[in-house]
């Protein structure tokens, strides 16, 4: 089985920066695209960020040129790091990953979520 654990939300000031981590554990063969999503209050959860296991990443246009995603394939980890945060980027941060299990299979899982509040 395998799970996700997120780490690095708090709380921040307008303009300042945090970075999430995003760590997977259990019987990974491989991981092919690891996600952020996240949903602010009252709102629908929305993808923020994928990359793909070589490297390709694609963002949602609000967070363009302020978001960056990354991996670290040796360590299962998928990092966001968020500068010139804004009040509007205020939600509960979850990453996803899909890939196969040590036994083959397909697996699709989601980590619990972690805070991320941005004050004005």
């Amino acid at each position: 089985q395998v799970q996700l654990v997120e780490s690095g939300g708090g709380l921040v000031q307008a303009g300042g920066s945090l970075r999430l981590s995003c760590a997977a554990s259990g019987s990974t063969f491989s991981i092919n695209v690891m996600n952020w999503y996240r949903q602010g209050p009252g709102k629908q959860r929305e993808l923020v960020a994928d990359i793909s296991r070589g490297g390709t990443t694609n963002y949602l246009d609000s967070v363009k040129g302020r978001f960056t995603i990354s991996r670290d394939n040796a360590k299962n980890t998928v990092y966001l790091q968020m500068n010139s945060l804004k009040p509007e980027d205020t939600a509960v941060y979850y990453c996803r990953a899909r890939g196969l299990s040590s036994s083959m299979r397909a697996f699709d899982t989601w980590g619990q979520g972690t805070q991320v509040t941005v004050s004005s």
